[in-house]
């Protein structure tokens, strides 16, 4: 699978929602949401998102947020 840039997907290997910013090579980039380090993950272990998920990440980020987790 090869989901569209700007996308959000499932890395089923971690169960982390990311922001697709890009393709290199075989991989997927995602970014976690809010920002930070992306990650590579293999075409065979990305999905697509779905809206519980991506309300679940977007969720524990604002919560990490407000506790001062996060910048």
């Amino acid at each position: 699978m090869r989901p569209p840039l700007g996308s959000y997907a499932l890395d089923t290997g971690t169960n982390r929602v990311g922001v697709v910013m890009g393709h290199q090579g075989p991989y997927v980039q995602l970014r976690p949401l809010g920002g930070g380090r992306e990650w590579d993950v293999p075409p065979d272990r990305v999905r697509e998102a779905t809206p519980a998920e991506r309300i679940s990440a977007a969720t524990a980020y604002a919560n990490a947020r407000s506790r001062g987790e996060v910048p």
